[in-house]
């Protein structure tokens, strides 16, 4: 667990997300972002694509980042040489490995795809660069076919080979049994990339963690084609604080990280969103606040500020006494039990209209309501 290495394709996979176009100043700055947190591995985009991608993958070559950056090419030697031509040295080479994809991409002749792969490292390792491959649709392929493909990669020069659940299929059980008889054949070492599409992207990528693969890719708020990817946020903070394993990497900054990329695509962020939604530390209902009130573990897996939030404990329909008493005597505001009841049905009439908790103003406003209503009488 100490050596893993999270590898980041939010400026890839993630920006393939349907309707989602960074422009080069934000990739820029998210690069960046991601460098300055710890993040050891940037997989930066598609070269081959051109004209302002490749000027924003040439420019984030020229920041000097401390992570290691990889461009995503297909087996085809012009793709190799775009990597280049923008300044990197570092290029992952992509291959249908499924019946589907093969059928789909070279007609059904893996002879030619497998021909092609090895010219691609071939040339790549010819002009000195570092090289990962990567199988297509892994986890639709056949295993033996799959671990053929692994082996020849291993033996042509590749020096990681990328287990890829390209369309989310996979759950945690299967993951760890593939990925394993994987990693107890081969000498180099496998890196896993998951897909959300049945909302096991997280849960896929530690399965391969536990099982052997010393690499994970990550994108930020779990960004990507469908349903998505394995959220960076996700699985740094599982392996540190389920793992009990500190990859580096700067926590507190995930939550500014998070809102950073949510600007560039254009996507909100859901509250519920695990880490980084903003109710991941927000109480509303009776039990559960009255018991954060006396230990926040009571209903919180780690501290807040862990990963750049604040508590929050906000009134509602769900609210108790012990919440509203504890926000009004934070304002100076001391009821007895009757007024605090009396403040509390009006909480949740409000909560009810409005489908929403209330602002602490909201709250205020109740209370002197409440207290010009029994002066009026």
């Amino acid at each position: 667990m100490n050596q893993i290495i999270i590898n980041d394709t939010t400026l890839r996979d993630g920006e393939q997300a349907a309707g989602v176009a960074f422009t080069l100043q934000e990739k820029v700055a998210i690069a960046k972002f991601l460098d300055a947190i710890g993040i050891p591995e940037l997989e930066v985009g598609i070269p081959a694509m051109g004209d302002e991608e490749t000027r924003a993958i040439a420019a984030i070559c020229n920041l000097g980042l401390q992570a290691k950056l990889l461009g995503w090419n297909r087996a085809v030697i012009s793709d190799i040489k775009a990597s280049i031509a923008c300044g990197l040295n570092r290029v992952h080479i992509a291959i249908p490995v499924s019946g589907i994809q093969i059928a789909t991409k070279f007609h059904g002749q893996w002879r030619v795809s497998l021909q092609k792969l090895k010219d691609s490292i071939n040339f790549a390792l010819d002009q000195g660069l570092w090289v990962a491959v990567g199988g297509e649709d892994s986890s639709r392929a056949d295993e033996n076919f799959l671990l053929d493909v692994a082996l020849y990669a291993q033996e042509w020069g590749a020096s990681r080979f990328r287990f890829c659940d390209t369309v989310g299929v996979l759950d945690p059980f299967t993951t760890y049994t593939k990925v394993q008889r994987l990693v107890s054949a081969l000498t180099i070492p496998l890196e896993i990339h998951t897909h959300n599409d049945f909302g096991m992207a997280t849960a896929n990528a530690l399965a391969g963690i536990k099982a052997g693969a010393s690499s994970v890719n990550t994108t930020v708020n779990g960004l990507g084609e469908r349903a998505g990817n394995a959220a960076l946020e996700e699985v740094v903070m599982a392996i540190k604080r389920i793992y009990n394993v500190d990859l580096g990497i700067d926590t507190p900054s995930l939550l500014e990280l998070s809102q950073l990329v949510a600007a560039a695509s254009g996507a909100d962020v859901p509250p519920w969103k695990a880490i980084v939604g903003e109710n991941t530390f927000a109480h509303e209902s009776g039990i559960h606040a009255h018991g954060v009130l006396q230990n926040p573990i009571t209903y919180e897996p780690f501290a807040p500020e862990e990963v750049g939030w604040e508590r929050r404990l906000v009134v509602g329909k769900h609210s108790g006494r012990h919440l509203v008493a504890n926000l009004l005597e934070q304002h100076g505001i001391f009821l007895n039990s009757q007024e605090t009841q009396s403040v509390l049905d009006a909480v949740r009439h409000q909560s009810v209209q409005k489908k929403r908790s209330l602002t602490t103003e909201e709250l205020l406003n109740l209370v002197r309501e409440q207290r010009y209503s029994h002066a009026t009488r």
